[in-house]
């Protein structure tokens, strides 16, 4: 069953079509001028609009005109019926948006077969629109997926290095700083064998959340870059921006006091964390950066873990 629109000025006419309609299961409107026509396709949406070509006032194809001006997009398919046989008006109503035409006197088994292929051509359409975004939110979350680390929701390595490269580009033309903080759960081993995997993976997600929420800016990216692993780009950061952050990310995660009973350094849950910056140039490998983080992570875990240590030669690496 369709929505149907008959916009004629001749009542007999009309009828005649609003009865075979019926018959055909449609719901029917009906209009005698292209004035009430265009307001009631405005306020009752149609599958398809039966137009007569002559009408007084304003006739068929300007009322299609409109019609298709006004609705856009939303404008159902246009019949138009006519009395006019020759080409040029076949060619104007055309021209006028209509999708096909049938010509006086009706012939009311063509009428029937003409509709039934417009509301068919219709559905396909639609049907086609369905799956095509359908087809755009599957592509938009196999790109998440591409993107998104699976068990923390944060980005996944592959999205940080093309996020670094790319802010190291803006920035060396901008000649802003870069910072980064890298970071690794201290004792993680211990303590997936003391509380097991599944506690494992929850307290990798809590220190996921802890780590988005001590960033200050949508700017800021954190990401896991492996295993209990984890790193963050700061741009537009300088070192002392970059080292504020740290500082929160250890203060966050002694008021969360995730328990680890098999540290070696604290009896919560903690982290040691490297922190460098630079104005990046052109003609340098950003990895480059991240190599003095996670070489600034290490020392920190030699000096005893559960700290940050701040690379000290705040390099502009050139």
């Amino acid at each position: 069953m369709a929505s149907l629109l008959i916009v004629d000025d001749d009542v007999i006419v009309r009828t005649i079509l609003n009865l075979a309609m019926k018959q055909e299961g449609h719901q029917v409107l009906q209009a005698e001028t292209g004035e009430s026509g265009i307001e009631l396709a405005q306020q009752h949406p149609q599958d398809i609009i039966l137009l007569d070509a002559k009408m007084p006032n304003m006739d068929g194809f300007t009322c299609c005109e409109k019609l298709k001006a006004i609705l856009q997009d939303r404008c159902p398919p246009i019949v138009m019926i006519t009395g006019l046989s020759d080409q040029e008006s076949v060619d104007r109503a055309f021209a006028a948006g209509a999708i096909d035409f049938v010509t006086k006197p009706i012939h009311m088994a063509v009428l029937r077969h003409r509709v039934r292929q417009v509301l068919r051509e219709r559905e396909l359409v639609n049907q086609l629109a369905t799956t095509n975004q359908q087809l755009a939110s599957a592509n938009e979350e196999l790109h998440q997926l591409a993107w998104i680390d699976g068990l923390t929701q944060l980005a996944n390595r592959r999205y940080f290095e093309e996020m670094l490269l790319k802010e190291w580009m803006r920035l060396a033309r901008q000649q802003q700083p870069l910072g980064i903080i890298f970071g690794d759960v201290d004792f993680f081993k211990q303590y997936n064998d003391m509380y097991g995997h599944l506690a494992g993976d929850f307290c990798l997600k809590n220190i996921a959340q802890l780590l988005q929420s001590s960033t200050m800016r949508p700017a800021d990216l954190v990401a896991r870059y492996g295993g209990e692993e984890f790193v963050i780009l700061l741009p537009e950061t300088d070192i002392a921006g970059s080292e504020f952050v740290a500082q929160r990310i250890h203060s966050k995660l002694s008021n969360a006091a995730i328990p680890h009973a098999d540290s070696k350094v604290s009896t919560i849950v903690t982290m040691s964390l490297g922190v460098t910056c630079t104005v990046p140039n052109l003609t340098t490998d950003p990895k480059q950066l991240l190599e003095i983080a996670d070489r600034a992570v290490y020392t920190a875990k030699s000096k005893g873990r559960n700290q940050t240590v701040v690379d000290p030669h705040q390099p502009n690496i050139a």
